[in-house]
């Protein structure tokens, strides 16, 4: 069967409103002046990781829900500009949207508006079956309804990820995607024993490779029942903020794995490509390019950067600067 799409990314299309804040938490107050403006633009996590991994050169195919809205126009242009394939079903209920309170040291609160999901929202299986069987991977987002996807998409063939973001180990919701992935990321800022839950991910499931960000700790690697830890990379200029970084992070690191690099090498990826998106304002959609990607593989490198066999995540872990929001964008 040919195998024309690198990547078919299922889900998290939508929009975003940017609001830098003074701090987090915001206190109560009647009004606030916004200094850095206020700015609406395309961009949740599924579009994030479409957008890296075109960047990167791979063969991207978005498939998600959008409305007949002006939400959903804005992610239909940004789709054209960047020249990623989109399909887009129908969505009753308008694009999903979201607020993203970002304060000054670059972390982020998002609002997500609710109304704009409906439970019983099902993707076309036909639709879903042909894309997936038309890819060599699967990147499934943990947005509705792609929990519904997951026993076709094994059917195909294809090898399948997603990202769990700031799962707390519990939340039934998350499991069928932890389960069902032959790679799973997740951040480590929920978690009060990263290793125990990064674990029961492997042994529970399909996962042959489970990988928690740790922010400015760097990521655990859970790969071969052997856990390491790979160090944070150093942002190429001042960080700005979060939105990006785990998104940013997981289309790095699709990109050495589907290149046959081992996975510390492609958690390396991920950790460069990570750091130079807190380098990006929230308001961008700027994706690092191959070559810049392997410029700062090469850089750290070169500075005998290198993972450190068996370390242990923290318990409770650091506050990750990929935040906490289903986006990590």
């Amino acid at each position: 069967m040919s195998r024309d799409i690198d990547v078919l990314v299922l889900g998290g299309a939508g929009v975003d409103t940017i609001v830098y804040v003074p701090r987090l938490p915001l206190p109560y107050a009647d009004s606030y002046l916004v200094e850095r403006g206020i700015r609406t633009r395309a961009g949740q996590t599924g579009d994030f990781v479409a957008l890296g991994l075109a960047a990167l050169g791979l063969r991207v195919h978005h498939l998600d829900m959008l409305g007949d809205d002006a939400e959903g126009e804005l992610v239909r242009a940004l789709h054209r500009e960047k020249g990623i394939a989109l399909t887009a079903v129908p969505q009753p209920a308008g694009t999903k949207r979201a607020v993203n309170l970002v304060g000054p040291d670059g972390r982020r609160l998002s609002l997500y508006d609710a109304s704009r999901t409906r439970f019983e929202d099902r993707f076309p299986e036909d639709t879903v079956g042909a894309l997936a069987a038309a890819s060599r991977h699967v990147h499934v987002t943990i947005t509705q309804p792609c929990a519904d996807t997951l026993p076709l998409l094994r059917e195909t063939g294809a090898t399948v990820s997603t990202d769990l973001h700031d799962w707390d180990g519990e939340n039934p919701y998350h499991e069928p995607f932890a389960h069902a992935a032959d790679l799973v990321f997740l951040s480590a800022t929920a978690l009060a024993d990263p290793e125990r839950t990064m674990r029961r991910i492997a042994d529970r499931g399909r996962a042959e490779v489970v990988v928690a960000t740790a922010g400015a700790k760097g990521a655990y690697l859970l790969s071969d029942d052997e856990l390491t830890h790979v160090p944070a990379a150093v942002p190429p200029a001042p960080v700005l903020d979060s939105n990006g970084a785990g998104d940013a992070f997981a289309a790095a690191f699709l990109h050495g794995w589907l290149n046959r690099e081992t996975p510390h090498r492609s958690a390396v990826h991920g950790s460069v490509a990570g750091a130079h998106a807190c380098t990006v304002p929230s308001t961008e959609t700027r994706s690092m390019t191959r070559e810049e990607l392997l410029a700062g593989v090469a850089s750290l490198e070169g500075r005998g950067n290198r993972a450190t066999a068996d370390a242990r995540p923290p318990a409770p872990a650091p506050p990750d600067p990929a935040g906490p929001s289903g986006r990590r964008s």
